[in-house]
């Protein structure tokens, strides 16, 4: 075995195994433990309950859906940032993070009040017979807002180290404009861009803060996932909201392996 001629290793790496430990192992040990106290047919029922699966459907489809529409729209605001010059563009960029310093709570908070049937933009789709707030699509809102950033920050960096004259070569060879960003410039993003995507997938299947308020929490319809775990601890069913929390964990993971499968090709692909 080759030693690296840093020293500390020894040290950093016995705190890197303790933080490790203590911070993500032991819990979820404890949370893989904690369900079987009702024993298979319990976790099964738990789980199988029409309002646990009810909010798992609704948590985990809305969350793939506007990780998607984050892409595109990741997409479109990095390109803007990293590309052109104009005024505001630092103001805008800063914007990009407000989802990142806000309170959960308060972008809840904002997002009802913007979106409330008696709010202004709520207003104005009900005058069109669109619901916003209080409904999935008031939901499918938040966690757009709350994973746009995600997506942005992980392709502002390629975007910026690009090569120009990889574009300009493409240009002199009679590529388009359409030709250029489908052909040169989104292979280059692919990897980012599903990096991004997975980590906006990954926050808002986990989000309640920004969620509970604008959901409007109605059993069977817009009751997320995090939520049905609240109310069985304040029902103190501990056994049953680790059933939740462990089938959470279990298909994000899965979810996480099979994007981290495809990150992991589009990058070989990319350097073939």
């Amino acid at each position: 075995m080759e030693h690296s001629i840093l020293p500390g290793f020894p040290i950093a790496m016995g705190i890197t195994l303790a933080y490790l430990g203590a911070i993500v192992i032991l819990p979820l040990i404890a949370l893989s433990i904690r369900p079987w106290e009702l024993g298979l047919d319990g976790v099964w029922q738990a789980l199988t309950a029409p309002r646990v699966a009810a909010a798992l459907k609704l948590s985990f489809g809305l969350s793939a859906l506007a990780a998607l529409v984050n892409a595109p729209l990741g997409m479109l605001l990095a390109w803007t940032l990293t590309r052109y010059e104009f005024p505001g563009r630092r103001i805008l960029d800063a914007l990009v993070d407000l989802p990142f310093a806000l309170p959960t709570a308060v972008a809840g908070i904002a997002l009802t009040a913007l979106y409330a049937p008696t709010g202004p933009l709520g207003a104005l789709a009900a005058k069109i017979g669109i619901k916003t707030a209080y409904s999935p699509l008031g939901i499918f809102i938040a966690l757009i807002f709350i994973g746009l950033p995600f997506v942005v920050r992980a392709l502002q960096p390629v975007l910026q180290d690009l090569d120009h004259e990889v574009e300009e070569a493409a240009q002199t060879l009679g590529a388009n404009s359409l030709q250029r960003a489908v052909m040169v410039v989104l292979p280059a993003l692919a990897p980012s861009l599903v990096s991004g995507v997975s980590l906006a997938f990954a926050r808002a299947v986990g989000e309640y803060g920004s969620v509970v308020f604008i959901a409007g929490n109605m059993p069977m319809r817009t009751e997320i996932a995090p939520l049905i775990i609240v109310i069985k601890l304040e029902q103190y069913d501990y056994a049953g909201a680790a059933a939740v929390g462990l089938a959470m964990v279990a298909i994000s993971f899965g979810s996480l392996i099979l994007i981290n499968g495809l990150q992991l090709f589009l990058a070989r692909r990319g350097k073939a």
